[in-house]
């Protein structure tokens, strides 16, 4: 059955609601890093995840420069390639400094200057991936997997179990840009997150959890659904080591937007203890969600149990929200339009403009010339 759903992701074949993350997108062909299938029988891969500033220096608190590519540490080929092509790097960022000015030919067409490659055809697509994409560290197809207690000692990789196509319901169970983003942030103010008490809703995989739990005293990362959970219970131990030094820790589990209350049934897997609402209750500061408004009822669903649980809070708390605006033509508005993000954005003004006497909501927007952390593309929907 393993053998059969390698042979086929060579050539997927996708339904009308399939959803591809942007893992899939950039990196196609990577059956070798399929570790299994999952209860429903979807692929699961394993990705290596660089980050471009090293735990060390986070436990330290050393500054980082801000990232503008991240190529210089995935070359492996030899000197002499990196010298070249950060020389490259260094040419064409002169001549965009100083402009590039439009030359015709003979015939009055338009000759557009391009940037040299020193390297074959092959090594600069490869190179030119690595730009548009996060990182996905890998070794041959037969030893993908070997030193797996090497691997887990890195302190720059953070690993992550997901998988690359799903129906729109398990979409949680992909990686986001959205996701990237606000574990830029996480890293860029860790003092502001440093020993805080977290909840994430709609967690997914867990990533963004998993860099919170770096610098947070005690991460709550929620979703809902035993599969999912289980995957990101999976990745939250493949990246304990990260979070050791720093004594964070990330408890997985369910909070269904749906229902009113928290799971407390102790039979249920991923429940809540009475010890452990108290604590999230008495001691949560921040709330954060990424990527996780893509369904209006879900999104109704959501601020609602935003609205309850930060009612129920001790103190006040900041909510960080990250997401993609994606845009779609609609045969409704016969336009491009982004009706997920409209609406988004219409509940949160109602939040925000919500007078019941016990709460204040204020919103404010998040300028995105923070350092970047983690190789993808911060797009301008972002």
């Amino acid at each position: 059955m393993v053998d059969l759903a390698e042979e086929e992701m060579d050539n997927p074949t996708f339904r009308s609601d399939t959803v591809l993350s942007d893992v899939h997108l950039h990196c196609s062909s990577k059956r070798h890093l399929m570790v299994r299938l999952n209860a429903v029988g979807q692929p699961v891969f394993l990705s290596y995840f660089k980050l471009l500033w090293s735990t060390e220096d986070l436990a330290s608190g050393k500054h980082v420069r801000e990232i503008t590519t991240g190529r210089e540490h995935r070359c492996r080929s030899g000197d002499e390639l990196c010298d070249k092509d950060r020389s490259n790097i260094k040419n064409e960022r002169e001549l965009n400094s100083e402009g590039v000015e439009a030359l015709l030919d003979d015939d009055g067409d338009l000759e557009v200057v391009r940037r040299p490659r020193s390297a074959s055809d092959l090594e600069a697509e490869d190179l030119l991936r690595d730009i548009v994409c996060p990182v996905i560290l890998m070794k041959g197809k037969e030893d993908a997997f070997e030193d797996e207690e090497q691997e887990c000692t890195c302190s720059d990789v953070v690993k992550i179990e997901h998988t690359m196509a799903t129906p729109l319901e398990d979409v949680g169970k992909q990686v986001w840009r959205a996701a990237f983003l606000l574990a830029d942030y996480i890293l860029f103010k860790r003092d502001t997150f440093r020993c805080c008490s977290v909840l994430e809703l709609g967690g997914g995989t867990g990533i963004t959890s998993i860099v919170m739990g770096t610098v947070a005293k005690r991460v709550y990362c929620t979703d809902v659904g035993e599969d999912l959970l289980a995957m990101c219970e999976q990745n939250v131990a493949l990246n304990k080591h990260l979070m050791e030094p720093g004594g964070g820790e990330v408890k997985v589990k369910e909070l269904d937007w749906l229902k009113d209350e928290f799971c407390t049934d102790s039979e249920a897997p991923y429940s809540w203890s009475e010890e452990e609402i108290g604590d999230l209750l008495d001691h949560c500061s921040v709330i954060m969600a990424a990527d996780v408004f893509y369904d209006d009822d879900l999104t109704d669903a959501l601020f609602r149990t935003l609205y309850r649980v930060t009612h129920n809070l001790k103190n006040s708390c900041t909510v960080y929200l990250a997401l993609e605006k994606r845009l779609n033509f609609t045969l409704r508005h016969m336009d491009v339009t982004c009706e997920a993000y409209s609406h988004f954005r219409n509940t949160l003004n109602d939040l925000e403009n919500l007078q019941d006497g016990k709460m204040k909501y204020t919103v404010e927007p998040i300028k995105l010339d923070f350092c970047q952390f983690l190789v993808y593309e911060r797009i301008e929907q972002l």
